[in-house]
C-alpha cells in the first residue's frame, strides 16, 4: 500500500490524508544539503531531540533517540533555496486544499545507527498551530535493510511504512494521525517540519 504516491501533494492529502512524492528535489540539491548538515553537525548546532511537554522536556533515547537541528539564519544557499521550493509547496496548499498555512517550522534530524521514535503526535501540548507534516529524505543509495522507515498508522491497527529515500518528500495531515520512525540500521537523515496556521 502507498496511499497518496501517485497524486498531487494537495490531492493526496484531500483524498487520504498523505502524500509521497518522490524525486521532490534532484540529486545535487540533495547532496548539498547533506554538506550543510554535516557542517552544522561540525559546529554543534544538533542537539539530542527531548520528549515531554515545554515544562518538563527530557531525553528519552528509548523513545526518541534521534538528534535535531532547527533551520535557523544564518542560512546556506542550498537551505534558502529548499526555503523556496517549500513555499512554492504551501501556496499549492493554500490553493487548491484551502488549508491555511502561514508558516513553515523545519529542523535536520539525524537518527543514528538503533535509533528510533516510537509512535507518538506531532501536536504538543493541544495545540492546534501544526497542520501539515512533512519529511524530506537525504539518504543516498538507501535499502529497505537500512530500517528507519517512516510508519503512518490508521484505523482498524492498519498501517503504511514509507521508506526514506533520497528526494522523497512525505506530507500528512497532523491532527490525529499518529506515526513513528522505526529502527534505523545505518545514518538516517531529514529535512522534517510542518506548515502551520495562525492559531
Amino acid at each position: 500500500m502507498n496511499a497518496g504516491a501517485d497524486l498531487s501533494a494537495s490531492a493526496g492529502l484531500r483524498a487520504v490524508g498523505i502524500s509521497v512524492r518522490d524525486r521532490f528535489i534532484a540529486e545535487a540539491e540533495i547532496r548539498a544539503l547533506l554538506k550543510c548538515a554535516h557542517a552544522r553537525q561540525a559546529r554543534g548546532e544538533f542537539a539530542a531531540a527531548r520528549v515531554g511537554n515545554s515544562a518538563h522536556l527530557q531525553r528519552c533515547a528509548d523513545i526518541r533517540g534521534d538528534f535535531s537541528c532547527w533551520l535557523r539564519e544564518p542560512l546556506y544557499g542550498a537551505e534558502r533555496i529548499l526555503l523556496e521550493e517549500l513555499e512554492q509547496l504551501r501556496l499549492e496548499l493554500n490553493r487548491e486544499a484551502f488549508l491555511g498555512l502561514f508558516e513553515t517550522e523545519l529542523h535536520y534530524c539525524w537518527y543514528p545507527p538503533g535509533a528510533e521514535y516510537t509512535r507518538h503526535l506531532d501536536q504538543p501540548d493541544g495545540s492546534t498551530q501544526r497542520r501539515v507534516s512533512l519529511a524530506l529524505y537525504l539518504n543516498m543509495e538507501w535499502e529497505p535493510c537500512a530500517g528507519g522507515a517512516l510508519r503512518i498508522f490508521a484505523a482498524k491497527r492498519r498501517f503504511q511504512d514509507i521508506e526514506p529515500i533520497a528526494g522523497r518528500l512525505v506530507c500528512f495531515l497532523t491532527p490525529g494521525r499518529e506515526h513513528a520512525v522505526l529502527r534505523a540500521r545505518r545514518d538516517r537523515w531529514s529535512i522534517s517540519g510542518w506548515f502551520r496556521a495562525r492559531e
